[in-house]
């Protein structure tokens, strides 16, 4: 080759080396990040997986989250077109609901509601719900402390008084009523005795209320609570004792046989 195609082949190699220089300042490398994920460029929420690679080949993600821990792609923003972080807003908190329990240990609660919902990885809501403890103290509390005295149904069935002279008026005899109580517990010594060992847990047990043992209310007492524990015992055998919930209750009825009566 010639001194003349060695001139031609050095500007060749001059120009081209201008025409290089002059188009990279001129168009802009591809830039990495939220843009060259495969779809979909951006997730909401936390996640690990949506993650590309920055310009200086270290992990940056384009999740919601990035916006807290500050590890966004360059391009986060103007890919993923997310404005900023909405925090949660909760209004006010309501009156406390009554107790749970009209007598003794129960609990309350109160709530409130959400104004605004967090977006775009903003600052999650608090509690909701708030539950404290509290002791009832309702009016029929009076009644749930009575404690019947019961006794098989053969003490008073057809039963006459011996001791009545012709003359004596009689009592007025009012109507009798039946009561069905569930059995919540029961003692060891209701064992003793036929009738009482009866009463064992979760049997249904009719209680019958007659005249003789009502007081000037028309009730027998400790004749039970519907939804709420009751105390019993048996007033003929030693140490027998329990509880039940008051189900049901039937007027102007007679239990059937070898049932309990209220004395």
């Amino acid at each position: 080759m010639g001194a003349h195609g060695w001139r031609s082949a050095r500007l060749v190699f001059v120009v081209c080396g201008y025409l290089a220089f002059f188009f990279g300042e001129l168009v802009p490398r591809a830039e990495a990040g939220c843009r060259g994920r495969e779809s979909p460029n951006c997730c909401t929420g936390r996640n690990n997986e949506c993650f590309e690679y920055s310009k200086r080949k270290t992990v940056c993600y384009c999740d919601t989250y990035c916006q807290k821990t500050g590890d966004c792609c360059e391009d986060y923003q103007r890919v993923c077109q997310i404005s900023a972080a909405i925090d949660c807003v909760v209004g006010s908190w309501g009156s406390w609901s009554s107790c749970t329990a009209p007598c003794g240990v129960g609990s309350t609660e109160r709530s409130r509601l959400v104004s605004v919902p967090p977006r775009n990885g903003g600052t999650p809501c608090p509690d909701l719900k708030q539950r404290r403890g509290c002791f009832g103290n309702n009016a029929i509390c009076s009644t749930a402390k009575e404690v019947a005295k019961i006794l098989p149904d053969s003490f008073k069935r057809n039963f006459k008084d011996p001791w009545r002279r012709p003359h004596m008026l009689m009592k007025e005899e009012k109507a009798s009523y039946c009561v069905y109580l569930r059995v919540k517990q029961a003692s060891a010594a209701c064992k003793l005795k036929l009738w009482s060992a009866q009463l064992v847990r979760e049997r249904l047990v009719c209680a019958e209320c007659q005249s003789d043992a009502m007081s000037k209310s028309n009730r027998c007492g400790g004749d039970g609570l519907e939804s709420t524990r009751t105390f019993w015992a048996a007033a003929s055998v030693p140490g027998c004792h329990g509880s039940w919930v008051r189900e049901s209750s039937s007027e102007g009825c007679r239990c059937p046989p070898y049932s309990v009566l209220f004395v």
